[in-house]
């Protein structure tokens, strides 16, 4: 199945440029300083859930990214991201097929609008949107994973990967991941090229995802 749900579902509002998402936060890029070389992580707790991307930019396949989801401390969000990462689990849809739709470099790259694929949807497997579950983790490097969101309590499909600290982003956007492997995968994405939207002129699409390891709770 493609990104998107079988049938179509409320999107959300439109995105405000140099910020994730539909959100209205001013970007403040830090440095990109990860090495390009991929260096596979530990994970934190091993009872985490592991899942995956396959990544092409046009018809040129890039490679995987592997990430950790902090199940440990974000039970909820980690559950909605791990059943998007994994077709046929939500009747919604699924990553798979989905772009990377604002690609902003030494800050972040951007996806999950598993309703339209242009950064106007969105939708969680709680409803059409779903709480902030808490701040505990913060937006301290590149590799995190984030929520997307169009203000306080307003997290649904989309997501973003940073390529750099973003500590302005503390307090109004949930961290709940982390990429273990593919970095440089991840910093492929970051360095293409992209219009004056900040979207990439050639799709940066999920053509693959899925669970690796770790548990499947109930939440």
């Amino acid at each position: 199945m493609g990104c998107g749900p079988s049938k179509a579902a409320g999107g959300g509002a439109s995105e405000t440029n140099k910020s994730p998402r539909h959100a209205s936060i001013p970007t403040q890029p830090g440095r990109s300083t990860a090495p390009m070389k991929s260096e596979r992580k530990t994970p934190s707790n091993e009872l985490n859930p592991i899942v995956f991307f396959d990544i092409a930019i046009g018809s040129t396949k890039i490679g995987r990214i592997e990430m950790e989801l902090f199940m440990d401390v974000v039970p909820a969000t980690s559950e909605n991201f791990r059943r998007l990462c994994s077709p046929g689990e939500f009747d919604g849809g699924s990553y798979k097929g989905c772009t990377f739709h604002r690609v902003i470099r030494s800050f972040m790259n951007q996806g999950g609008d598993i309703i339209n694929n242009d950064g106007t949807g969105s939708i969680s497997i709680y409803g059409e949107s779903f709480d902030d579950e808490n701040f505990q983790l913060k937006h301290t490097r590149a590799g995190l994973l984030s929520m997307a969101n169009s203000g306080p309590n307003t997290n649904g499909s989309q997501f973003f990967m940073l390529t750099a600290a973003a500590p302005h982003l503390d307090g109004k956007h949930v961290v709940f991941g982390d990429v273990l492997d593919g970095m440089n995968v991840v910093r492929k994405i970051e360095a293409t090229r992209t219009d004056d939207r900040d979207k990439p002129t050639s799709p940066v699409v999920i053509t693959d995802c899925g669970q690796l390891s770790g548990a499947k709770p109930d939440v």
